[in-house]
């Protein structure tokens, strides 16, 4: 079974900067994309950012589109965000996601256990 593994979260003052990480706990067959939704308190889940598997495609929320960049690892089952400029509206669970597909076509998808980011005033 794939489990995604992530780390980087943390307490950063606004106009700070986080780093978070997201690793496959191994190598999956067909990615078809990576990315990050977050989850507030009282507010639905949001997509923050996607990234295709040859990382030539991204997607990036309104809210974020120029603070925020989505990368992959060398590795390719890897998956970074770098947060900029960090604003307390961005506190929130960040759960990063993989989509893929079996060596038989099936669709796959799975998620992280989540990291807290909280932007302090």
């Amino acid at each position: 079974q794939v489990q995604l593994v992530e780390s980087g979260g943390g307490l950063v003052q606004a106009g700070g900067s986080l780093r978070l990480s997201c690793a496959a706990s191994r190598i999956i067959f067909s990615i078809d994309d990576m990315g990050w939704y977050r989850q507030a308190p009282g507010k639905q889940r949001e997509l923050v950012a996607a990234i295709t598997n040859g990382g030539g495609t991204t997607n990036y929320a309104d809210s974020v589109q120029g603070r925020f960049a989505i990368s992959r690892g060398n590795a390719k089952n890897t998956v970074y965000l770098e947060m900029n400029d960090l604003k307390p509206e961005d506190t929130a669970v960040y759960y990063c996601y993989l989509r893929g597909r079996t060596n038989m076509r099936k669709e796959v998808e799975y998620w992280g256990q989540g990291t807290q980011v909280t932007v302090s005033s």
